[in-house]
């Protein structure tokens, strides 16, 4: 579902509770309810269809992609439950079986504990978590806060959905296909944890909508994010497939719904477009954090990020436009 399409669904419901502190009515990555003064519960859930074929590591991407909703608030994940479609007929319980402890080993490797699940039958396969976190109420990080003068860091290179697509098309070498679930499978948590101690005003992470579709969600009444489209990571695979129509259908719906949002200058060709608004499976963080703290904070996780993170763009006055793409 578009983003579009899922502000209408949802458009009508209008929960009514003071502890509620971020609903879904924000656009925000993971929902915020306050038990008292100092703690506050972070609620999420996610699951996807497979993106890769071993099911091992399968299971790692889609935990990851669940689990990052909570790290993007600045929260520490607690607990987590499966959610699990599958048919019996063409999934073995073996295979099951590697799909859950791939999952596990994601939510270990962040602090948190399984507790359980839910498993029905499903012509379609699918897995994910539904995810609870902590966070201090004076703490959250939320999506819209960012300040002019902010740069704007992403800690993933984009295109994950345009890879995945050749991967399912055969159009992929081994080693990208292991490059590929190597950066999926990877935890947005030490990147998250790290942030804590620099200035950062407002983080989102990048999944569904594509970096164009979370970045908008992004901007407030007083900002334009401006983006330099020879600073984002991506690669160069991910180029050559978006020129060859190597493109997932939710990615050109996400082009779609943007692109009166956003001036793209002329020099901006048309498969950027694209890959700009590629819909990702488990991808990076964005981050507008003070440009001062910036380089030092890239320094600090660069192990942790395979060595993507880097600064792409900044966080500007109003302009006509939500984003401006050079």
């Amino acid at each position: 579902m578009g983003p579009g399409d899922l502000k209408q669904t949802i458009c009508n419901l209008q929960p009514n509770d003071s502890r509620i502190l971020v609903g879904f009515d924000t656009s925000e990555d993971a929902s915020v309810y306050q038990i008292n003064e100092t703690q506050a519960i972070v609620q999420t859930l996610d699951f996807i269809t497979p993106v890769v074929d071993d099911p091992y590591i399968y299971g790692q991407i889609a935990a990851a992609n669940a689990l990052s909703d909570v790290f993007a608030m600045g929260a520490e994940v607690k607990t987590a439950l499966n959610i699990v479609g599958f048919d019996k007929k063409n999934l073995s319980t073996d295979a099951l079986g590697e799909i859950l402890n791939g999952g596990n080993e994601k939510i270990k490797e962040c602090g948190g504990v399984l507790l359980g699940g839910h498993t029905i039958e499903s012509p379609e396969m699918y897995y994910g978590l539904s995810v609870t976190g902590m966070v201090h109420p004076n703490e959250i990080i939320r999506n819209n806060t960012a300040k002019i003068g902010d740069v704007l860091v992403l800690t993933k290179p984009i295109g994950m959905g345009i890879l995945t697509t050749a991967i399912k098309r055969d159009l992929l070498p081994m080693d990208m296909m292991k490059k590929c679930s190597e950066i999926m499978a990877a935890l947005n948590y030490l990147p998250s944890k790290v942030m804590k101690k620099y200035r950062v005003s407002s983080c989102t992470d990048i999944t569904g909508f594509g970096l164009l579709g979370h970045a908008l969600e992004c901007v407030n009444e007083l900002v334009t994010f401006s983006l330099d489209c020879k600073s984002i990571p991506v690669l160069n695979e991910v180029i050559e497939l978006s020129e060859k129509d190597v493109v997932p259908g939710g990615t050109k719906k996400n082009l779609k719904y943007i692109e009166d949002k956003v001036t793209f200058m002329s020099s901006v060709a048309n498969y950027c477009k694209l890959v700009l608004s590629d819909a990702q499976t488990s991808g990076g963080l964005l981050i507008a954090m003070n440009k001062d703290d910036a380089k030092e904070y890239i320094k600090e996780i660069e192990e942790m990020t395979l060595g993507y993170a880097c600064i792409i763009g900044e966080v500007i006055p109003k302009g006509t436009k939500d984003i401006i793409v050079h």
